[in-house]
């Protein structure tokens, strides 16, 4: 595909094309969303399985009620976001000198890179390298694309919103589903190594052009998001979307804070499902959730995303009571409140940008969409260090 130019001024959106084309331009995008998030959210399915040696027994290590690993799955989250918020600071800034197509072939690389890894690895330390790997891909790959979706007509940004959405639900199942078939956890994730040329094929092959002018310029030599915008524009964007990325980024803090700081301690006991099971099941629930609220953005519009910040907060209260001093009666009662913190999360996250993109001129939404891209990360990595310190506290030294 040839790189896409910067489009002019005006708060239109980009001109529609053919039928075809559009239908082609729509796939790819969800296409795109599927294989981006695909390693993130297989490496957080995997996140108790990563930290708990096959060899470890199932009983207890350490005495608590609530069958504490030796390491938080709050770890994984902080292997698995931090290269992503360094990767999405820097990128709105700096990311025009990499065009279009060297990102995506890295996106590819370090997508791939990070299932054979993990797939491979002897102890943890290994295994959390190639976590590391699936972050910086993913976030290259949002910045990358959600930039590239402002080019196109706003159904790419549904279409790319429902992709994500779908990557949560299929790598969440595919993982569950691989091991409840047999497959040790590690060994799971190997059919997941033909993702990544699927990335590869969607941009080069199913994507066209944007029906922007100026004329597409020649392969890798495209303008990055911020071309045109000095640094006073750009903190003027920056000021003007605050009011819908802060609010996505505490939903995000909450959202994380619930998957990786206290559903690995919301453990049943008495349900048939083992503590490994039963976190996989949440996982799923979740990304199940997530995928219905992020592909409902052409039908469902919801401009005031601090309402779902604070229901998502309410929502964390009450799961941080349950672990605190359990009172759900069971294990369907976990499950109800796991899917309705998915569905608050992938709504706040497609009406944020569908907001953002709407109240920015075109000559801005490049820069818009990849600065905005931070705070959901910024959020999530608030919430690594609050999961750890939920470990700390729940669970004592064995």
């Amino acid at each position: 595909m040839a790189e896409p130019a910067q489009p002019g001024g005006g708060d239109e959106d980009p001109p529609e094309p053919p039928l075809a084309e559009r239908c082609r331009n729509d796939a790819a995008f969800w296409l795109l969303g599927l294989c981006n998030n695909t390693p993130y959210v297989v490496m957080l399915s995997a996140a108790h399985d990563i930290l708990r040696p096959p060899e470890m027994p199932p009983a207890p290590r350490n005495g608590s009620r609530y069958d504490c690993s030796p390491i938080s799955t709050g770890a994984v989250l902080l292997a698995d976001i931090l290269p992503t918020l360094l990767i999405k600071l820097a990128a709105p800034f700096c990311i025009h000198l990499l065009p279009y197509n060297l990102r995506v072939v890295a996106v590819t690389a370090a997508a791939w890179g990070s299932f054979a890894l993990v797939a491979a690895a002897a102890g943890v330390a290994v295994s959390l390298v190639g976590v590391v790997l699936a972050s910086a891909s993913s976030g290259l790959g949002e910045v990358t694309f959600l930039a590239l979706s402002s080019l196109y007509p706003s159904s790419a940004l549904s279409c790319w919103s429902s992709g994500t959405g779908a990557a949560g639900l299929g790598g969440a199942l595919a993982y569950l589903g691989l091991t409840q078939a047999g497959l040790s956890p590690p060994r799971a994730l190997l059919p997941l190594l033909l993702l990544p040329p699927l990335t590869l094929l969607s941009y080069f092959c199913l994507l066209r052009p944007p029906q922007a002018p100026p004329p597409a310029q020649e392969p890798l030599l495209g303008p990055g998001p911020d071309v045109g915008l000095g640094a006073a524009q750009k903190w003027k964007v920056v000021k003007r979307i605050f009011k819908h990325m802060a609010p996505l980024g505490f939903v995000y803090f909450a959202e994380y804070f619930i998957n990786q700081g206290l559903l690995e301690l919301l453990y049943f006991p008495e349900s048939s499902l083992t503590h490994s099971e039963q976190y996989r099941w949440y996982q799923l629930l979740y990304q199940a959730a997530v995928f219905a609220s992020r592909s409902s953005l052409r039908c469902c519009r919801f401009r005031p995303i601090w309402v779902l910040a604070l229901l998502q907060g309410l929502t964390a209260g009450v799961l941080l009571g349950a672990v605190a001093a359990p009172f759900l009666p069971g294990l369907g009662a976990a499950f109800a409140l796991v899917l309705l913190e998915g569905l608050l999360g992938g709504t706040a996250y497609g009406n944020a940008f569908l907001n953002v993109r709407t109240e920015s001129p075109r000559a801005e939404r490049e820069f818009a969409a990849a600065a905005g891209s931070v705070s959901d990360s910024a959020g999530i990595a608030l919430a690594a260090g609050a999961a750890l310190g939920a470990h700390r506290a729940f669970c004592p030294a064995p």
